[in-house]
């Protein structure tokens, strides 16, 4: 009904539709390059590479970075993403940063090029920052304008429930733009029925005045994934990145205890599961991508070009969503 609603109140915003892709090797994909088509997606924002600290904890170091063993479509720009983990950030000098910020450059160069570019236009950050980070974080985004390589790029840096909700504190970053994440807002690791995907009661906490006022164009970036959330005796053990809804629906491993969870019925090696274990089986529907695109709809600025940018480009994860069930949550968008 809402979602209903929210389709009549219409902004004649821009919108454009994007993807992520995350994993380490990118290769071509007749799945993938069909969703990018239909969807006219003009680029792909791609990770580069995570940034933490090497085993000696002493100097930041690209970890996982992407491998690419085709070329991206001529027809698709690349964005490239970089993650930096917020723990660097808390005991670093400015030297340090400004040699950080050097070597991030040099390494999205090289990155760019076997993607079989020559340039791009926008780089995005994607950090967990918090109060304590912020000083050094932000220093790094100015140092990053500043590198020539990227200076006449667009910055945007990924923005996080907590961060729009505590400004204050949190700041505002020094960029062109934002990416809303509206993802991975529950705590996964507690015991019980909820989504820790995506809950629209959840998302209601952080939101309302605090996106309408918020001072940068936002984009937002909804979830094409699901997962499974196991623990033992009540507490988290981890993903089981092996479990399918389909194995979880398998009576001779598993019973169905009620709404989303399912006890092992025996042990499961494979699975990293024991007899009695317990999964939560988090999913994101169509409908809850659209109850979200309702609610966000009025908030977000309506001058704006919006930017919906779906985690992430995988044929096991998208072929659950038809063509139509993206089309109509952008729609409410509009």
């Amino acid at each position: 009904m809402f979602a209903l609603w929210a389709t009549s109140c219409k902004h004649d915003r821009t919108v454009n539709t994007s993807f992520y892709y995350w994993k380490t090797v990118y290769k071509t994909n007749p799945t993938e390059q069909a969703y990018l088509q239909h969807f006219h997606s003009s680029k792909l924002y791609v990770r580069i590479m995570d940034v933490d600290m090497d085993e000696n904890g002493t100097s930041p170091v690209p970890i996982s970075p992407v491998t690419f063993n085709a070329k991206l479509p001529d027809t698709v720009a690349i964005v490239p993403v970089v993650f930096i983990v917020n723990n660097i950030l808390k005991n670093i000098s400015h030297p340090q940063l400004d040699d950080l910020a050097g070597k991030i450059s040099n390494f999205v160069d090289g990155k760019i090029h076997q993607a079989g570019k020559y340039t791009f236009n926008e780089i995005q950050i994607d950090c967990d920052w918090t109060a304590s980070t912020r000083q050094n974080y932000f220093y790094l985004l100015k140092k990053l304008q500043q590198v020539p390589y990227l200076k006449s790029k667009r910055f945007s840096v990924t923005l996080r429930l907590h961060q729009i909700k505590n400004q204050k504190s949190s700041g505002i970053p020094p960029v062109n733009r934002v990416m809303l994440m509206c993802y991975n807002m529950g705590n996964l690791r507690k015991y019980g029925q909820q989504n820790s995907i995506l809950e629209i009661t959840e998302l209601k906490k952080y939101l309302g005045d605090n996106i309408s006022n918020y001072p940068l164009p936002i984009d937002v970036g909804l979830p094409l994934f699901s997962w499974a959330v196991a623990f033992r005796d009540h507490e988290y053990i981890g993903i089981a990145k092996r479990i399918s809804i389909a194995q979880l629906q398998q009576k001779n491993q598993f019973i169905f205890i009620g709404n989303n969870i399912y006890r092992a019925k025996t042990d499961l090696p494979d699975d990293g599961l024991k007899a009695n274990d317990e999964v939560r089986w988090e999913a994101v529907s169509a409908n809850d991508l659209q109850l979200t695109a309702g609610y966000l709809s009025p908030l977000i600025k309506a001058d704006n070009t919006l930017n919906v940018i779906y985690f992430h480009l995988d044929e096991p994860v998208i072929k659950a969503y038809t063509y139509a069930d993206l089309e109509k949550t952008n729609h409410i968008f509009r």
